[in-house]
This record gives C-alpha cells, sequence and structure tokens, in this order.
C-alpha cells in the first residue's frame, strides 16, 4: 500500500497483514491519502507507460534539454558558446535534428558533461533518432 499523510507530508510504502490497520490509525490524527494498494492495484512496466513512450520519443533531445538546463544555460547562450544559431540547438533539443559523434563533443565539451551523458544502450552508441515531420 502506497500512502501520503498530507500533512506533515510523508509518503508511506506498508506492506504486510496489517498494513490497512496502520493507515487507519494514521486517519485518526492526519488527513491521508491512499494512492495504491496491492489488491486494487496493476503493475504495469514503465515501458508501457505514456510517460516512458513520449520520452522514448526524443531521448536525445531530452538529455540535451536536461544537461543545458542543469548548467545553467538558455538555448540562446548555448548557441553563442557552440557558435551555431539558437534554433539549432532548439531543433536538436526538439528531435528535429539528429545529434552527429561531432556536434556530441562540442554538446559535451560547452556543457562540461561526458560525452557517454549524451549516449543511451552503452558505450560507443550515440543516441540517434528521427521525429516525424511537422
Amino acid at each position: 500500500m502506497l500512502a501520503v499523510v498530507k500533512k506533515p507530508r510523508i509518503e508511506l510504502s506498508i506492506q504486510g497483514e496489517r498494513a490497512r490497520e496502520i493507515v487507519d490509525w494514521l486517519r485518526k490524527k492526519y488527513e491521508v491519502a491512499v494512492l495504491a494498494t496491492d489488491d486494487e492495484e496493476t503493475l504495469v512496466p514503465i515501458e508501457e507507460t505514456e510517460f516512458w513512450k513520449e520520452m522514448e520519443k526524443n531521448r536525445v533531445g531530452n538529455l540535451l534539454a536536461g544537461a543545458r538546463l542543469k548548467g545553467g544555460f538558455t538555448q540562446e547562450k548555448l548557441a553563442g558558446k557552440l557558435r551555431i544559431r539558437q534554433n539549432m540547438v532548439s531543433d536538436y533539443e526538439h528531435g528535429r535534428r539528429m545529434l552527429s559523434p561531432d556536434m556530441a563533443k562540442r554538446f559535451s565539451s560547452a556543457l562540461h558533461v561526458k560525452e557517454e551523458h549524451l549516449r543511451y544502450g552503452g558505450p560507443g552508441r550515440l543516441l540517434r533518432h528521427r521525429s516525424k515531420a511537422r
């Protein structure tokens, strides 16, 4: 059972025969929301969720955008550092442009991240993605 005590904010995962009894006891003192119970929930592999499918559509772009934001760059500032146009950074982040090995090196250098952080599926395999034409 997964429960949240709203004030104070506490998340609990309770398992066992008396889980429901514990949640009932907590409800006497706190406002509690039960997010899932073992008898009600259906476990689904993350790869089958809409969230995962959406993230997979543009894996490279999501990694680049995350690294850019973590580094404190706007698209414009990163473009200036790479000596490319801002719309090119946007194209990479939105999956409209493929990340070549050369650009992966340039991005990793500019963002101060290891080139492997812009890869997926193990060493030596650069992420490549072609999005649907818009």
